[in-house]
């Protein structure tokens, strides 16, 4: 789950994004039974928000970031556009294919292509930003 908090002071937007454990695609229902449920809780507990706000639930969307090793695992063979020093790429920017993560557990790597091939091996410590890459086919 991901939340961003907006708008002023006197109407707060609170934008949650959520995700279903089963790695399942969010449908509609879920944003749905997350919203009420969400705003059931906000409502019944005094003080967690004392004036009108939106709530806006939805999936992280197509160019869902990649927090975990998990989702590194569950996206392999897709794209992502990653950010980090270990990266030869303009600014440490490139969109690459995830090939695999590989490695035992604690030392863990996620193996990545460029676009010319060339596969490297980077520790979610050196990822300061990594999101699935979408383009857009008519």
């Amino acid at each position: 789950m991901e939340l961003r908090v907006g708008g002023s002071r006197n109407r707060p937007v609170l934008d949650i994004r959520v995700d279903r454990r089963d790695l399942q695609k969010v449908q509609v229902g879920d944003c749905e039974r997350a919203s009420r449920a969400i705003e059931a809780r906000l409502d019944a507990v005094p003080g967690i928000i004392d004036s009108r706000y939106v709530l806006e639930v939805s999936s992280p969307g197509m160019e869902r970031p990649l927090r975990s090793l998990a989702d590194w695992r569950r996206f392999v063979g897709r794209r992502a556009n990653v950010t980090s020093a270990k990266l030869a790429a303009v600014g440490g920017r490139a969109e690459v294919e995830i090939v695999a993560v590989v490695g035992d557990e604690g030392d863990e790597r996620i193996v990545v292509r460029d676009p010319k091939g060339t596969e490297q091996q980077l520790a979610m410590a050196d990822v300061s930003e990594a999101r699935l890459a979408f383009h857009w086919k008519p």
